[in-house]
């Protein structure tokens, strides 16, 4: 299952108002299509995304801890295998 969110386009905006706490996020191509699932510090998960190009959209879910976010992250993987 998909995170529950809304993609949004991967740019500066979308970075900046990425919140500074921990969370698991999918990143996409323009047609919705997942590419990668990942956990970290949000902002600072997608600053990277963004500076390397890794995708065109994302979408994101926080988490209370870097651990929950870790496990969240592991499951949606399973999922995409």
């Amino acid at each position: 299952m998909p995170l529950e969110k809304p993609w949004r386009d991967l740019n500066r905006d979308t970075v900046a108002s990425a919140p500074d706490r921990p969370g698991t996020y999918e990143l996409g191509n323009e047609s919705g299509t997942v590419l990668a699932v990942d956990h970290g510090v949000l902002r600072d998960e997608l600053k990277t995304a963004l500076a390397y190009g890794d995708a065109d959209r994302v979408r994101w879910t926080e988490t209370h801890t870097l651990e929950r976010s870790r496990t969240l992250a592991e499951e949606h993987r399973e999922r995409l295998e």
